[in-house]
C-alpha cells in the first residue's frame, strides 16, 4: 500500500449519530459506499470510532481540486448507489453537516506505530504531535456541491497525528481509533 496520499481538498466529517448505530453506519459504510465513491475519484483517506463520544463517526475524504469535488459529490449523491443505500445510513444519523473543507499544506502519510489512536487538533495554529500524519488549512473557496453544507467563515488549523500521549488541550481535540478499512491506520 502507498506511504502517502495527495489530495488538494479535504473534508474533514463528523457525525452526530442515534445511540447504538455507529457500528450499524460503519459497517455499511465498509462494505457498500468505499469502493463507490473511490471509482468517482473521492479519496477516502480515515474513517474513525471517537473514543470520547460513542454517537459520532468521522471521516476525512479528499478530491483532486473543487471542480472534481462537484463532479465526483454530483456523481455519488445523485447515482444508483447512494439511492440504494441513503435511507439506511441517514436513519443512523442525526447529523452529518459538522464539515470542515480543508487543504492540505503536504502529503498525508501513513503511521509509523499502526495501531495507535490517531488525533486531529482543530486549532488556531497546528500542533506538534508525535507523529504528525498531515496537516490541512481552511480551504475559503465557495462550496460546490451545496447539499452538503460546510462549516463557512472559519479560519482554523488542523492537524492529525499519532500520539503516544494524551495531546495538550485545544478547542477541539478527537482522540479517535481507526476502523479495519480506514487508510490512517
Amino acid at each position: 500500500m502507498t506511504e502517502q496520499v495527495w489530495c488538494g481538498v479535504v473534508e474533514l466529517r463528523q457525525y452526530t449519530l442515534k445511540p447504538g448505530q455507529r457500528d450499524v453506519l460503519i459497517e455499511l459504510f465498509e462494505r457498500e459506499l468505499v469502493e463507490p465513491q473511490e471509482a468517482l475519484g473521492m479519496r477516502i483517506i480515515g474513517t474513525f470510532r471517537d473514543l470520547d463520544d460513542p454517537d459520532r463517526f468521522v471521516w476525512l475524504r479528499g478530491f483532486a481540486d473543487m471542480a472534481a469535488r462537484h463532479a465526483s459529490l454530483t456523481g455519488f449523491y445523485h447515482g444508483p448507489v447512494w439511492a440504494e443505500h441513503r435511507e439506511a445510513a441517514n436513519a443512523t444519523m442525526v447529523d452529518s453537516d459538522d464539515v470542515l473543507l480543508l487543504r492540505p499544506c503536504g502529503p498525508f502519510t501513513r503511521p509509523k506505530t499502526p495501531g495507535k489512536p490517531v488525533t486531529v487538533t482543530v486549532s488556531d495554529r497546528h500542533v506538534t504531535g508525535s507523529q504528525v500524519v498531515a496537516t490541512l488549512r481552511s480551504e475559503h473557496a465557495p462550496n460546490t456541491f451545496p447539499a452538503l453544507p460546510v462549516r463557512e467563515n472559519e479560519d482554523v488549523a488542523v492537524t492529525v497525528a499519532v500520539q503516544d500521549h494524551s495531546p495538550e488541550p485545544s478547542p477541539e481535540t478527537l482522540r479517535l481509533e481507526p476502523t479495519a478499512r480506514s487508510w490512517l491506520r
